[in-house]
């Protein structure tokens, strides 16, 4: 793998889009960038929870769930130290949730397409 793969990955699991800016895709990286973080924003603005592997419990489910937070990079970090969590009371406190947790695959997702971009196995 070149270092250029594994830099081009490591800014697209950072901030979603930044892989794709810096291999020159500059309307995927704008696209993907306003869909991932509106995902992650609409999830937390309905009372949507942050699974984090602190609070995992041992529960295999809930760990997949943090892994799948924890995909969102740079705006997982920010939330979680601002102390975002859901409120479980809320009527769309599982959709909230479950936009958070697709936000963080999307991207894990997308840090694939930057992989096979990066590589020259995809235009």
């Amino acid at each position: 793998m070149k270092g250029r793969t594994f830099f081009a990955m490591f800014l697209a699991y950072l901030v979603p889009g930044a892989g794709h800016l810096y291999l020159g895709r500059r309307g995927r990286a704008i696209t993907f960038f306003c869909i991932v973080v509106l995902m992650f924003v609409l999830g937390i603005a309905v009372d949507g929870d942050l699974y984090t592997i602190g609070h995992a419990g041992g529960s295999l489910l809930r760990m997949l769930a943090a892994l799948g937070s924890l995909g969102s990079g740079v705006i997982y970090w920010v939330a979680t130290s601002m102390g975002v969590h859901g409120d479980v009371t809320s009527i769309t406190f599982e959709h909230g949730t479950a936009f958070t947790i697709t936000a963080g695959l999307m991207n894990l997702l997308l840090m694939l397409d930057v992989f096979d971009i990066a590589q020259g196995r995809k235009e």
